[in-house]
């Protein structure tokens, strides 16, 4: 779109597109990067996440962690724990005791779908909750408490 295109109903127009593109392609799972579309369509910033919070509204896309957003299909389980949660139940679900190896941020970020420092920020919280001991740099993190789930009636 040029900038002598109208700016109003520019966002509508590019949340419509992305609508579209959602509906054809049942395997997209992220919208694409706010970058990518700001140079797509010659907008601002602004304008593409004016698109992002139409497709918001309507429940379609939700905002994650990292400033991506993901895509929202009906029947699909999305986890909605923050992500020292989820981090914090890999302990359980891998069956870590106190004092075995915690995998690295690399591997977290990975396997969570985010950037390494996101990981890091939640590891963080984790140790300072005393729940992983710091190894240092380049040094493995270990398990040091195992976190206890409270029982919701």
């Amino acid at each position: 779109m040029s900038q002598a295109a109208s700016p109003r109903g520019t966002f509508q127009q590019i949340a419509d597109a992305l609508k579209a593109q959602i509906d054809d392609d049942q395997d997209m799972a992220v919208l694409p990067p706010v970058s990518q579309l700001t140079s797509k369509y010659d907008v601002s910033r602004g304008v593409v996440l004016r698109a992002f919070q139409v497709l918001r509204r309507s429940g379609d896309a939700e905002p994650v962690p990292g400033g991506r957003w993901r895509v929202i299909r009906s029947g699909d389980a999305v986890d909605r724990r923050s992500l020292e949660e989820r981090i914090a139940a890999v302990i359980e679900d891998e069956g870590l005791t106190v004092g075995a190896a915690f995998p690295s941020a690399s591997v977290l970020a990975e396997q969570f779908g985010v950037s390494r420092p996101t990981v890091t920020k939640a590891l963080d919280k984790l140790e300072a909750a005393g729940v992983l001991a710091s190894g240092g740099q380049g040094r493995v993190r270990t398990v040091r408490a195992v976190p206890i789930r409270e029982e919701r009636s």
